[in-house]
């Protein structure tokens, strides 16, 4: 039997699996490694827990070498206001998988109380829309449906979704549904092919000071979304004086990742991960790359982290001195 005929046909059966599963579940939201740097994509809350306006922008190429693989551009921005209550985001991703193509766009609103001396809770919502584009040109079909007789398929839908976040200045919890509306946004055309499902992300992590010059994180992320298996990230993290970013990173059952970051200016981090797939589809792709850039703006200085548990004059607990570590 022919390997090369067999490597073939594994990988036109995956990308196929892969499209069908995105055609069935319109809604699932696009996969990160450096989720813990990219929270304000998934999670509207957070986009006013920031100390200082933040512009993010992040690329992901995911199955090197697999023809029509997922590639991911994302463009975000966090704004949080004066008052330490109030916070604006924007958030646009574009999602790429074979035939597939989908943008996001939206605006988020966020507002955060005090619970305790030293936590706080913020609420976020978010609303936009999705375009979703299929190029049926690009692929062959059998008994696709009665709506798939044009080459291209082009839909908007709006999108609302919702947020928690509650934190301090040393650990973080978060939960957050990316899209309510999941019922009535397609006409009788597209819901033969599409049908929508909540999906629910949950976010935790905590940053321990190991020294002046060291922080160590462990962190997670998981997705759930009905009908499709449970996706666990975890992580752990090392922040070395304030500049240098190391850790690890291991997909449940999916892909073990590396992690390096840098903080080249008062104003600048660069972050990279690497994917290893430890299923079957590592044997025929050489990983994903993820590379994200932050830019911080109103910086003056780099602060000492030290001391970080202090209050402000107003009797507000601090946020995280730059560069932070979540």
């Amino acid at each position: 039997m022919d390997y090369n005929y067999n490597k073939a046909s594994y990988t036109v059966a995956f990308l196929l699996f892969s499209f069908l599963n995105i055609i069935a579940y319109g809604q699932k939201e696009p996969q990160y490694t450096q989720y813990m740097y990219n929270i304000g994509s998934f999670n509207p809350a957070y986009v006013g827990t920031v100390e200082t306006p933040e512009i993010a922008g992040l690329y992901r190429a995911q199955w090197i070498d697999i023809p029509g693989a997922p590639r991911t551009l994302r463009f975000g921005a966090n704004l949080p206001f004066k008052n330490e209550k109030v916070g604006l985001g924007l958030n646009i991703i574009s999602d790429q998988l074979g035939p597939v193509s989908q943008t996001y766009a939206d605006i988020s609103y966020s507002y955060q109380v005090m619970v305790t001396d030293e936590t706080k809770l913020s609420f976020g919502i978010d609303a936009g829309g999705s375009f979703l584009n299929v190029d049926f040109s690009k692929g062959t079909f059998e008994n696709p449906g009665e709506n798939l007789n044009d080459e291209m398929l082009s839909k908007f839908y709006p999108t609302v979704g919702a947020g928690t976040f509650l934190y301090s200045d040393n650990w973080y919890l978060g939960a957050s549904v990316p899209n309510f509306l999941t019922e009535g946004v397609y006409n009788e055309e597209l819901a033969s092919i599409i049908e929508d499902e909540l999906q629910f992300n949950f976010i935790g992590g905590y940053v321990f000071e190991l020294s002046d010059n060291l922080k160590f994180k462990p962190a997670f992320l998981i997705n759930a979304l009905a009908g499709s298996p449970v996706n666990v990230n975890l992580s752990s993290n090392f922040l070395i004086s304030d500049v240098v970013t190391a850790g690890v990173s291991y997909r449940l059952e999916n892909a073990f990742s590396g992690l390096a970051g840098l903080q080249v200016s008062n104003s600048l981090f660069v972050g990279y991960s690497y994917d290893y797939n430890t299923n079957l589809l590592g044997e025929y792709n050489n990983g994903s790359h993820e590379v994200i850039l932050k830019f911080y703006l109103g910086r003056s200085g780099m602060n000492n982290t030290k001391g970080n548990s202090d209050k402000n004059a107003k009797g507000k607990p601090k946020q995280i001195d730059s560069p932070r570590f979540f």
